[in-house]
């Protein structure tokens, strides 16, 4: 008996071994698939082709026993798009968006670490940055926004306290300051405001100076480089 239930299920995975990685009569990719990682052998991906196309969802697990899922990739046949989500270890989401092939397009939501909450928004057009960029606190009220032209820092931006006071307001051009920016204190007083040209302080400032504002001329010598940070997006090439 034990043989006969042996033989039986050497026959039920042989079978449905064969209905796995299949090849049409063009040698395109035909149904499901799955793929494994090299070292270990464990599972990678697994999802449907049609004719050398994806179609349907696909998941992506990580290199562990576990096999967590950390991302699936929705495939939409009418534009050629997928939309991708990005899974933590704890099964929490990462970030979420449109691809079509390896450029971003659309909307695209960045969560706080293990949170339900948005950290980020972003707006690609073919794949960069266009729109405003808005960056939140962990209880929902806007940081940081930032407008970008294909992909560059370009119009206002603006920095929020968490109690909703602006602390910065400038201009970026060709991604570096141009224009005139205000700096202000949680209190909402100005502490100091002028004219950048190509992300240098130029002409007379107004600085605030032991309370006090007083006039400062900056000439060209004051060039600030600010470094914006960005929320690290996993990416996954299966």
């Amino acid at each position: 008996m034990r043989l006969v239930m042996l033989f039986v299920l050497a026959i039920g995975f042989s079978g449905f071994a064969q209905d796995v990685n299949k090849l049409d009569s063009k040698g395109l990719k035909d149904g499901l698939w799955k793929g494994v990682y090299k070292e270990s052998n464990r599972p990678r991906f697994e999802g449907t082709f049609q004719h050398g196309k994806e179609t349907g969802t696909f998941k992506f697990f990580d290199d562990t026993k576990a096999g967590t899922v950390i991302a699936t990739r929705e495939f939409n046949p009418k534009d050629n798009s997928c939309y991708t989500i990005f899974y933590n270890q704890k099964k929490n989401k990462v970030s979420e968006g449109k691809l079509i092939g390896k450029d971003y397009v659309g909307e695209w939501k960045y969560y706080h670490e293990d949170s339900p909450a948005i950290m980020t928004t972003e707006i690609y057009v073919n794949g960069k940055l266009n729109g405003v960029r808005k960056v939140y606190y962990p209880d929902g009220k806007i940081a940081e926004e930032t407008t970008y032209k294909n992909g560059s820092k370009e119009g206002n931006y603006k920095r929020y306290g968490t109690n909703g006071v602006i602390l910065e307001e400038s201009i970026y051009k060709n991604d570096v300051y141009n224009g005139l920016a205000t700096f202000r204190n949680q209190d909402n007083k100005i502490v100091g405001r002028g004219l950048f040209k190509d992300d240098a302080k130029v002409g007379v400032w107004d600085i605030m100076e032991k309370e006090v504002m007083i006039k400062k001329n900056m000439g060209l010598q004051d060039k600030k480089i600010r470094k914006r940070t960005k929320p690290i997006l996993e990416e996954y090439n299966r």
